[in-house]
This record gives structure tokens, sequence and C-alpha cells, in this order.
């Protein structure tokens, strides 16, 4: 692993947007370098400490499954070298943790996939027995299977903001009956397939985020990150039971500390700037998104 790298300073290429996790840089007209740093976003606020690695692993991952599934959706990568666009003092930042994709025209929503209960799905659950809309059976507990995944749509919040449950319905009236169907149908095989994968190596993907995009001749395809610790909830197989939030490969451990964490003798309000994280929060945090990655990757 190269030195943590908190903040891209590509000065070669113009910076289109900054995100929690991601800089992206304009490449000419049609395409994007997006440098994956170290920086980790919990209850929608950046940390100020860098996890070391944590770009790279969530490349690796995102390549790997842009890879395995390719054959359901076209993707965004061009295929290029991203050291071959930047300045050769600045190839060390991008080493290793960046994709050169297609610039695409985003759609306005996520594609959210759902197997198991968790997280403001369990909520909604136990306030009306449905997901976005989406009814499901009686009777099921926090971190239950679903009978079928399904796809509960949200819209995309701006830096800070939270991201917003939608209906299907409601995704219709954004993008289109078409368009949305055709996101729906391809989210749940993507998940599907995935899922399948993940469980013979020893995690439950119990849901995850797509983002699309369409490209200069209307085509749907699959764009920023995809199925990593960042985009998902891991669960370790050994670790799961119905009825308790089963340990995680995702940021719940940085979730966890952050809850018990303390400013001026007051617990953090969960608005920027975060409380600093531990060396010891930082560390094993590394480690969980390195066991999630050697567990994937083999």
């Amino acid at each position: 692993m190269t030195a943590a790298l908190l903040e891209s300073t590509i000065r070669s290429l113009p910076l289109v947007a900054k995100g929690k996790v991601r800089d992206n840089y304009a490449v000419g007209s049609d395409r994007l370098l997006m440098v994956a740093t170290d920086r980790l976003s919990a209850f929608d606020v950046v940390m100020g400490e860098p996890i070391p690695g944590k770009g790279e692993m969530l490349t690796r991952m995102a390549l790997f499954w842009f890879g395995k599934l390719g054959h359901i959706v076209p993707n965004h990568l061009t295929g290029q070298d991203p050291e071959s666009v930047v300045a050769p003092e600045e190839r060390e930042q991008v080493r290793g943790r960046s994709m050169l994709v297609k610039r695409l025209k985003p759609l306005p929503v996520e594609a959210v996939v759902r197997g198991y209960l968790a997280g403001s799905g369990w909520k909604e659950y136990q306030e009306g027995q449905a997901v976005c809309g989406v009814a499901l059976p009686a009777g099921l507990k926090n971190a239950s299977k679903l009978p079928a995944p399904i796809f509960t749509p949200a819209t995309k919040a701006e830096m800070g903001s939270h991201d917003e449950n939608i209906s299907f319905d409601r995704m219709k009236q954004i993008v289109g009956d078409v368009l949305a169907e055709k996101v729906r149908e391809t989210s749940v095989c993507l998940y599907a397939e995935a899922a399948a994968f993940a469980l013979q190596r020893g995690i439950i993907i119990a849901d995850t985020k797509f983002e699309f995009g369409l490209d200069a001749d209307g085509t749907l395809t699959l764009m920023d990150e995809i199925l990593t610790p960042d985009s998902s909830r891991f669960w370790p197989v050994e670790g799961y039971a119905e009825g308790v939030n089963p340990p995680s490969y995702d940021k719940q451990f940085v979730r966890d500390w952050l809850e018990r964490a303390t400013v001026r003798g007051e617990p953090w309000n969960k608005t920027a700037p975060a409380p600093p994280l531990d060396a010891e929060v930082v560390l094993r945090t590394a480690a969980k998104y390195q066991e999630a990655m050697q567990r994937l990757l083999g």
C-alpha cells in the first residue's frame, strides 16, 4: 500500500467534483479520472483522518465486480491507464486507486437493492410492514432474509445531506416508466449474481446501491463504484443471526464508535467537524476493509 491520501492535488486536470471519497477530474470533454482517496464518511460527515489503503482496496473491489458483472450491463470503464492522463509527478497519487471512465449523464436516483432487512429498511418495516412502498410478510426480524430481493430507490442527496428513500412510482415520475423498469430489473439481476458469489466466499451482501448513467447513445451504463463496503452492507456468514445487528465489514465499526464519542463533554451531534478518530479505530477499520477484499478476491 502507498502512503495514505486524504485529498488529491492533481493540477494537470480540472477538478470537476469532490465527493465524500472520490475526487473527479475532467479528461477532455468525454472522460473523467476518478481518484478514490482514503477519506471515510459516517453519518454523511467526512472524517478528518484517512483510512490507510482504503482507496486502493475500494478500487480493486470495484474493478473486480465490473469485470465479473460486465455481461449484465455495460459499465463506464474505458480500459485506459489512469496514470497516462496526469503529469509524471502526479502518478503516485493516481496509482492503484483510480479509474479512467466515460463521462455519462447520471440518473438522479440511486438504485438500492435489499436482500435482508437492515438499517433504514428495518426501521421502516417496523412502522408499516413495508419498505419504500414494497409490502413485506409479517413476522420478519432485524437482519431477516427477505423472500426475494426488493428494489427500493432513493434520491441522491447533496454533500452533507441524507439520501431519501422513495417509492418506485416516484422513481417513474423522475426518470420515466421504461427507464425505471430497466434500472430495477438490471439492479436486482446484479445484486442476485453478486450476492450468490459473495456467499460462496463467506460474505452476505445484505443490501447495496448502484448508480447508473446514460452514454451519448442513451445506453444505460453502470457507473461510480459497486459492491464495496462503502456502497453495501457486508456481513461475515459466521457472525450472522436474525434479530440482532450482525458484525459488519462496512463502516459500522466507526459509526458505533462515533455514537459513543463526545465533543467538549457532550455526545457528538453528527455534524461537521467529526471528533478525531482514535488510532485504534483507524487501524481496525482498515483491517475490516482488508479482510473483506481478501475474502472476495481470494
